[in-house]
């Protein structure tokens, strides 16, 4: 017997069953980026993996890693893309999108890095995001910040999540920190593991993003990036608090983030939640001025966010708010072949006049009971029984079967307008 086939180890199949959280979560974020005038931009799964080496930066666990990179045919390396930001850029600048204009632009899609799966980080996963080119000022930080903090009061859980806050400031700023905090570093290389060494000379910064508690002892009294910025990296920051403080959004300032990707500066951002263990952020993002001139544009000034949709499922799951199941609405029987007929006719008028139903019919054949078996376990709230008397009568069978009711015999529009007025359309 031939082995039976499976889903690569840390890919998933997104089962009918799954497929409405989906639906829900992907509907009510198409409707929050409408609302702020944001267009969807699709980019190609597959990319030169130049593009994200020049973007994320070379020495990032993602470029060392975690991508997946092949040569094709033709010998180029290619990536499937481990992140959305680079794409963006990319597309931005090659059809002439970005330079001198200023874009509100949304995605959403697969993204894949080789990790160790666990629960809230896999190997295919799915990100949203918005990017912003063209704006210099603060405000379209704040505005990015707030279209985020909406989703969470949409989806009734920001209760159960804390915006953290910090900014990098200008390279200026960054490399007089660096020198800061390699001087710091090299007082205490003892007590800093493997990858934090390796960082010292090549990415100091990112050891403030270690997860070893050893190395995270080191933090308290290290150098604070803040105390580097320049007067005009401080405005911006200061003013960004002062919009979202006006706004009505809370936050805490972690002078500790530092972001996983280099492209990063001034404000850098993180909602977190204490419900998804070491799986904690939801949301992150920030400003990346540098990279559209990095990946060989025209200079633009640029920010924006990327939110996991399978950890964000994962919390709305863990707190009850997302609908579970997929039920029909109506669901039409028939006894006889030529009733049979007469079912998928109506099914077709009622799916034409009230688009909104979900109407399943049934197909297979079967007795009586077999059929309302069926009709009960597709969850929908009424069935449209068609036997030989209805047939003769040009008329349809209405039964309740969520509550309690008489069964009715109702003509074609006095069923339509039965229908119209049960659901509220």
């Amino acid at each position: 017997m031939s082995k039976t086939l499976q889903a690569i180890r840390g890919m998933n199949d997104c089962l009918p069953a799954d497929s409405m959280q989906w639906q829900f979560l992907e509907d009510e974020l198409r409707q929050l980026v409408a609302s702020y005038h944001y267009q969807e931009i699709r980019t190609p799964i597959v990319e030169s993996t130049d593009l994200f080496k020049r973007s994320i930066g070379e020495v990032t666990d993602i470029v060392e890693k975690e991508m997946y990179t092949f040569d094709d045919r033709n010998g180029d390396s290619l990536t499937l893309r481990p992140e959305g930001t680079a794409s963006c850029v990319r597309a931005g600048n090659q059809h002439g999108l970005l330079y001198n204009q200023q874009q509100r632009l949304w995605y959403l899609g697969p993204m894949f890095r080789h990790e160790r799966p666990q629960k809230g980080r896999y190997r295919q996963f799915h990100q949203f995001g918005v990017e912003a080119f063209g704006f210099n000022g603060p405000d379209i930080d704040a505005e990015v910040i707030l279209l985020s903090a909406r989703l969470w009061r949409l989806l009734g859980i920001s209760e159960h999540v804390t915006l953290e806050l910090n900014s990098l400031g200008s390279s200026a700023d960054r490399q007089q920190y660096k020198s800061a905090l390699v001087e710091y570093f090299e007082q205490h290389k003892n007590q800093l593991d493997e990858d934090s060494l390796r960082r010292l000379g090549s990415n100091p910064l990112r050891i403030l993003d270690s997860k070893n508690p050893q190395v995270q002892s080191l933090f308290s009294n290290a150098p604070v990036l803040t105390d580097y910025l320049s007067e005009e990296s401080l405005s911006h920051f200061q003013q960004l608090q002062s919009f979202l403080t006006g706004a009505g959004v809370n936050f805490t300032l972690n002078s500790n983030l530092v972001r996983g990707l280099d492209y990063y500066n001034n404000t850098v951002f993180e909602w977190t939640t204490d419900l998804l263990g070491a799986q904690s952020t939801v949301c992150a993002g920030g400003r990346y001025d540098g990279l559209v001139e990095q990946l060989g544009g025209k200079s633009s000034p640029a920010v924006g966010f990327a939110i996991g949709m399978e950890r964000l499922i994962l919390l709305l799951g863990e707190l009850n708010k997302i609908p579970l199941g997929n039920n029909a609405d109506v669901y039409v029987a028939s006894l006889g072949e030529e009733a049979q007929s007469s079912a998928m006719g109506i099914a077709e008028v009622i799916r034409t006049a009230l688009p909104i139903l979900k109407v399943q019919l049934h197909c297979g054949g079967g007795n009586f009971k077999k059929q309302m078996k069926k009709a009960n376990a597709s969850g929908a709230q009424y069935a449209v029984i068609i036997g030989q008397a209805e047939v003769e009568n040009n008329s349809y069978a209405v039964k309740p079967l969520r509550i309690e009711g008489q069964q009715l015999t109702l003509e074609k529009q006095d069923l339509l307008a039965y229908f119209k007025e049960r659901f509220a359309i």
